[in-house]
């Protein structure tokens, strides 16, 4: 009774896979999509998870979720299985978020998937879909000033404190509005604490602006002139363009420390910053040990993707550089120029006061006062070529070597696991020796030591995987910035000299009148 009962339904199934060739629709039409619509079908859910486990496109029951939010939680369940390892281990000692992927209960049923979504770190995944989100440009509400540059105290004790304001909707602040005072120092010991926490593990933390000595110097002991002026005003600007760098930074966004410094009234005075210090000489022999151990470290690069990229950055690097001296020559030739045009201006004028012809004398006197506005013109433009474009291509140039501290922390990842690979060897190569010599009294303590090695070495490889995949990610975040950033400068640059060279040639359209009129 029972075969008969099943034969009905072979030939249904049968009778079906006609119809699909009778009707010329899609003769690969996936099993999984049959068995869905058969209400015969033991646990839906299931079979889709465990199709999710080898391919990352799989098709999503409709028991899993609601229709209207079907694509949403399509994109965030691929993006999951895609970018997250099995054997990851949780790697920041952060705060958790609040944000919680909604395709964990099928991952729990599916016993191929395990437990990718379980053991990966929570901040994690809220940073890869905020960086979608950036991706689409949906940007974070946040906005950051640096402002009110301040001198306090005398002396050399004298310090410049200047005044951070930021404007956001993000809930994980306590404030939409608010604003603190910050000491140079204070912007450097929030680096070092990104920094530390950050890029060993694959993460890209823009650079801090960099230290003058001299500049401050002048500033301390109460040099007013031009220089020290300028010289506030560029560092006013470079800490404003890394705090609103490192915001944008979806993961250094979550970080306390940061919320800390845009928040708190009072914070712990930052250590260990100055540049003539013992901390100071030990980083620079500290770089210089790390320089000779890339030199003596030969890594075996198996990933073309990143042998493509170093190459790429280093030849990045040295373009922007050759770039940056050109604009830095320019802006010398501007400031020259504007000197050169008041000097021009002030002969004119003096000129013009001694001629007696009354035409001529007028003539002199307006060209006089036309120089004296393209004087004026030149000292903007001078300024626009060192605020808007230099100062990108420095800012650039900083982050590159950020970029290529990430990539040497993957090399001394990769060393690592290779030096506990070779030293679990040698453990095998003793446990070895040891059971042919027939000694039970070490044979313990040798297994021990051998099972304490294969755990390094599992976590050697995994260290490696993570920090590759975080790489990849990141690369692909910079690229997308610096695109932005380029595109938006360059637009900037260049309406600036538009504007520039309309306002010359009013000037001189006004004065050609008064040149004709010379009889």
């Amino acid at each position: 009774m029972a075969a008969e009962r099943e034969s009905p339904l072979l030939a249904d199934v049968r009778f079906v896979d006609f119809e699909v060739l009778e009707d010329g629709k899609n003769v690969f039409a996936s099993p999984v999509s049959t068995l869905e619509s058969s209400p015969s079908s033991p646990e839906p859910a299931s079979l889709p998870a465990e199709d999710l486990s080898t391919n990352s496109n799989g098709p999503k029951p409709a028991e899993v979720m609601p229709d209207d939010d079907r694509e949403d939680l399509f994109a965030e369940a691929t993006e999951e299985v895609s970018l997250d390892s099995p054997e990851r281990d949780p790697v920041l000692s952060l705060e958790p978020t609040p944000a919680v992927t909604p395709v964990t209960p099928t991952t729990l049923v599916a016993p191929r998937m395990e437990s990718k979504s379980v053991t990966a770190p929570v901040i994690f995944d809220r940073s890869r879909e905020e960086i979608e989100e950036e991706a689409n440009g949906d940007l974070l509400d946040i906005e950051i000033n640096v402002s009110d540059p301040e001198k306090v105290g005398d002396g050399m004790n004298a310090y410049m404190a200047y005044r951070v304001t930021t404007k956001t909707s993000l809930s994980m602040f306590h404030r939409n509005e608010f604003s603190v005072k910050r000491r140079f120092s204070d912007f450097l010991g929030l680096h070092s604490k990104l920094a530390t926490k950050y890029m060993h593990i694959g993460y890209i933390v823009p650079p801090a602006p960099e230290k003058s000595i001299v500049g401050m110097t002048k500033v301390k002991v109460g040099k007013e002139d031009s220089s020290s002026a300028e010289f506030v005003e560029k560092r006013r600007a470079a800490l404003e363009r890394y705090l609103q760098r490192t915001v944008k930074h979806p993961t250094l966004l979550q970080d306390p420390d940061l919320r800390q410094f845009l928040e708190s009234s009072e914070l712990p005075r930052a250590v260990n910053t100055q540049a003539l210090s013992g901390a100071g000489i030990l980083r620079m022999v500290n770089k210089a040990a790390d320089a000779v151990n890339k030199m003596t470290i030969k890594m075996n690069e198996s990933d073309a993707w990143f042998e493509e990229k170093q190459q790429q950055f280093e030849n990045l690097d040295q373009q922007l550089r050759k770039l940056h001296a050109s604009v830095e020559a320019l802006v010398c030739h501007r400031k020259e120029l504007s000197a050169n045009t008041a000097a021009f201006a002030k002969s004119a004028a003096m000129l013009g006061n001694s001629e007696d012809h009354t035409a001529l004398s007028r003539a002199l006197s307006q060209l006089a006062e036309v120089e004296e506005k393209i004087d004026q013109l030149h000292q903007e433009q001078a300024f626009a070529d060192f605020y808007v474009f230099s100062e990108l291509l420095g800012d650039y140039i900083r982050l590159i070597a950020a970029v290529k501290g990430v990539f040497d922390h993957r090399m001394k990842c990769w060393q690592k696991w290779q030096d506990a690979q070779v030293t679990l060897q040698k453990k095998r190569e003793a446990e070895a020796k040891l059971q042919l010599a027939n000694r039970p009294d070490k044979l313990q303590q040798a297994k021990d030591d051998l099972r304490e090695w294969e755990t390094k070495v599992q976590q050697g490889e995994k260290d490696f995987e993570h920090i590759s995949k975080t790489i990849r990610e990141e690369v692909q975040r910079f690229e997308r910035e610096r695109v932005k950033d380029f595109k938006t400068v360059i637009i900037k640059y260049l309406e600036s000299l538009v504007q520039t060279q309309q306002q010359l040639i009013k000037y001189w359209e006004a004065f050609l009148p008064e040149a004709k009129s010379i009889a």
